[in-house]
Formats: structure tokens, C-alpha cells, sequence
């Protein structure tokens, strides 16, 4: 304990990763007050008893909980009707969308050849593109809020403009793309001028504003009628600070395949000789090296079987693909993730490119020949690692189904026990700290992550 508070003298002590941290938090609170700013047309006292509504209605809990899904990447904003209902979201949407084509289009590749020009030019595609997402994804939301979630013929209180009138959707159009270009806005700031990856920052923040509500609601639920006590909240603590280990197990997992380099020396006489160099190096390939992207896309599919009910409505079995916590939502979830943590792996891991750089550098790994058998070597390890990988990413995914069916009583605290809500934490917390610790070590500090253990081993 002395020595992280230590560690965090010396943080405060650096004036530079000082003002860097104070900086990434006014805008992080920017962020946050800005979500709370709701469309001029809504009035948010009836919003703000929306999903207690659907809860109270037997047959619209699993609009509900969609709904709770959607609202928690963006801190509750979503279900507030703010002017940050899309959030960063859109900017997500088009990064994947523009490094999707970029293995199609021959300019988007050199373009990512280019170094920082290119990269410049990438980023400037990225912002038009989310600024066209928005423009798709911001009349869907408020159709969904004006007929599914809020419909003006119950709740017309809601709505101080009648939505079905011009003045009420183009107005708000334009305020829900300038709320989600501010976000990305906010996002690059914070990664320019501040410490960490803005836009995972804001959308690990959005799922952080959701957990003190939640965490309430368990404890009321359990320490009521019909609940298990405290007890049971202090098992749901532990098994949750379990799952979070487990998270960052599955984050930081590699292989690594041992490599060595072959340097040319002029040996005595001038004759010239193959040394090998006495230091072994690794390439360390991620047991999960989609990260969440596999999860991003599962989820953004998964809202299409729940089309299905539409056509007959009275099916039970179409209908639990609309209910984030039942067993057929969750099974075709999982294999849904296993099979995009290959495909993304595949398409994101140039083992030839690899094996190429390797023999251009002189490198290669003992007793496998340089080029093709290099190649194929790594790939067939990645593809070892990638499975048990992908079934641990795809049991974090449906954890939540599972813990909410066993002990959890509440759906919103249910979310914070696996998928991308967990991942994503974990993931951002992990970058911020090692960017933090480049900083320390740069200035001959312990990191916040360092131990006597790993020091003593340097001498």
C-alpha cells in the first residue's frame, strides 16, 4: 500500500502526465454532462419512466432489457433521449467499417502503408463516414423511441412537438449527429492531449456511469422480498471480482513463438560466417486477438432474429431471439462469436506478412524453414490458440444470461458480469495503466503495475 501511494506522488509529481490525466477528466465530465442534455422536443420527466414502464408490462420486458443494452454504451443516454443518444457508437461503426474495406480497396491500403499521411487521410474518412452513419442511425433511433419504445399515442405527454411533423425530425436529425460528431470530437481530444484512448475511454466511462444505479437496484432487490439477503450480494461481489481476473487473463494471454536472427560477421581471415546472436526473442501471438471486435459484430447481427417475431408473433421460440437473457438468444450468440473471432483473427493476423518480414530481417524460428513453412507454421498455432480463446470469449459473452438465471435478480447489474461491457473495461483500464507506466519509467519511476519481484530481476 505504501508503495502505490508512492506510485501516485510520483504521477502527480510529473507535471506533464498531471496535466495530461486532468485534462482527459474535464472532458470525460463534458461527457457526461452533455448526456443529460435531452432533444428539445421530449420531455424527459416521462422519458425517464420508460424502462420502468416496459418492466411493468409482462409482455414488453424484452424491450426492455434490448433496450438496457443499448442505453449502457452510452452511459443511459440513449434511454434518456439525449442529445448523446447515438454517442461514439457511429464513429465505431465507420472505424470497422473503413478497416473492413480497407483489405478490398487498393487505395484504402496504401493509404495505410503511408505512415502518418496516410493515417492523416484514414482518420479524415473515418470522420465523413460517421457523420453518414449518423444520418442512418439517427432516424432509426428516434423511430424506435416515437413507435416501439415511447408511442406518441400512449405517451403524448412525452412529445411537446407532435412526431410526426417535420419540425420535430429535423431538428432532431441534426442535433443527434452534431451530438455524436462533438463525442468523437471530445474522443481525439482526449487521446491527442490527454492520456489513453479517448473514444474507448467514453465508452468505458458510459458503461461506468450505469454501475452504482444498478448495484443499488440488486441490493433493494435482494435485501427485499423474495431476495437471497446480503450474503448473496457479497458472493455476487467476489464471483464478479473473479470474472474481472479471468477477464484480464483472457486480455493479456500469448503464445510465443521463439525467434532468432542471423547476423553476418567478418570472422578472422576474412572469411565470412553465420553467427547466431545470443539474445532469443519472441513473437507473441494473443490467445484472443480479436479482442471484443467478435462480440461488436455477434451484437450487431443479433438484432435481426428478433425481425423474426414479426412475421408470427404468437412463435415462442422466435420470440426469445428479442430477450438478451434466453437461452436461443444466447446460443446462436455464442456460436455467432466463435465463428467471427476466426474470420477477424484471420483477416487481421498476416501470418505470410510475418513470415516474410522474419526472412527479410534474418529471423526464423528453430527447426522451421524460412517463407511458406514459416507461414504456415504460425498459422496453424493461431488457429491451436484462436479456439479455446474464441469458446472463453463466447462464455464471457452469455455469462450474463447465466448469472441472471442463477443469482443475479436484476437485469442491468446482469450486464456487468461478462460481454463487451466487461471486456471493454478491462481492455481501456489495461492501456491506460501501461500508458501510464511508460510515463513513470520514462522518468525512472515504478510503474503502478511493477513488483519487487519484477525489479530484483534486473540485477
Amino acid at each position: 500500500m505504501k508503495e502505490f501511494i508512492q506510485t501516485l506522488k510520483n504521477i502527480w509529481s510529473l507535471k506533464e502526465l498531471r496535466d495530461k490525466i486532468i485534462l482527459t477528466l474535464s472532458l470525460v465530465l463534458v461527457y457526461r454532462f452533455a448526456s443529460y442534455v435531452s432533444l428539445p422536443a421530449i420531455n424527459t420527466a416521462e422519458v425517464g419512466n420508460l424502462l420502468q414502464h416496459y418492466q411493468n408490462q409482462g409482455g414488453n420486458q424484452q424491450g426492455a432489457g434490448l433496450l438496457g443494452l443499448l442505453s449502457s454504451f452510452t452511459g443511459g443516454a440513449f434511454s434518456r433521449a439525449s442529445i448523446m443518444a447515438l454517442g461514439i457508437m457511429p464513429y465505431i461503426s465507420a472505424s470497422i467499417i473503413v478497416q473492413l474495406m480497407g483489405m478490398a480497396i487498393p487505395y484504402l491500403q496504401k493509404l495505410q502503408k503511408d505512415g502518418e499521411s496516410g493515417r492523416n487521410t484514414l482518420n479524415q474518412i473515418t470522420r465523413w463516414l460517421t457523420i453518414g452513419v449518423c444520418l442512418v442511425q439517427a432516424p432509426s433511433y428516434l423511430t424506435s423511441v416515437t413507435q416501439y419504445f415511447l408511442p406518441y399515442s400512449q405517451f403524448a405527454s412525452a412529445y411537446y412537438i407532435d412526431p410526426a411533423s417535420l419540425m420535430f425530425w429535423l431538428p432532431s436529425i441534426i442535433i443527434l449527429v452534431a451530438g455524436s460528431v462533438f463525442a468523437m470530437w471530445l474522443g481525439e481530444k482526449i487521446t491527442d492531449k490527454g492520456i489513453g484512448n479517448g473514444i474507448s475511454i467514453l465508452i468505458m466511462v458510459g458503461i461506468l456511469a450505469d454501475l452504482p444505479t444498478a448495484f443499488y437496484q440488486e441490493v433493494l432487490t435482494q435485501n427485499g422480498k423474495g431476495g437471497l439477503g446480503s450474503i448473496m450480494i457479497l458472493v455476487e461481489i467476489v464471483f464478479w471480482l473473479l470474472v474481472i481476473l479471468l477477464a484480464i487473463i483472457l486480455s493479456v494471454a500469448v503464445r510465443k513463438i521463439p525467434i532468432q536472427y542471423v547476423s553476418r560477421a567478418q570472422a578472422r581471415g576474412g572469411v565470412s560466417r553465420n553467427l547466431m546472436e545470443g539474445a532469443r526473442q519472441w513473437i507473441p501471438l494473443k490467445v484472443n486477438a480479436a479482442g471484443v471486435m467478435p462480440i461488436i459484430f455477434a451484437q450487431a447481427l443479433m438484432f435481426v432474429p428478433g425481425l423474426l417475431t414479426k412475421v408470427d408473433e404468437s412463435n415462442t421460440f422466435l420470440a426469445g431471439f428479442k430477450n438478451v437473457f434466453s437461452w436461443q438468444y444466447n446460443v446462436l450468440f455464442a456460436l455467432l462469436i466463435i465463428i467471427f473471432s476466426f474470420f477477424y483473427t484471420a483477416i487481421t493476423i498476416p501470418v505470410n506478412q510475418m513470415a516474410d518480414d522474419l526472412k527479410r530481417n534474418g529471423g526464423l524460428i528453430p527447426k522451421v524453414r524460412p517463407g511458406k513453412e514459416t507461414a504456415d507454421y504460425l498459422d496453424d498455432i493461431l488457429s491451436k490458440i484462436t479456439l479455446p480463446g474464441a469458446i472463453f470469449l463466447s462464455i464471457f459473452a452469455v455469462l450474463p444470461a447465466i448469472v441472471h438465471g442463477a443469482f443475479v435478480q436484476t437485469d442491468r447489474f446482469a450486464l456487468f458480469f461478462g460481454g463487451t461491457s466487461l471486456l471493454i473495461m478491462v481492455g481501456v483500464i489495461l492501456d491506460t495503466v501501461q500508458q501510464i507506466n511508460t510515463y513513470l519509467l520514462n522518468h525512472h519511476y515504478d510503474g503502478l503495475m511493477q513488483s519487487k519481484l519484477s525489479r530484483s530481476s534486473n540485477y
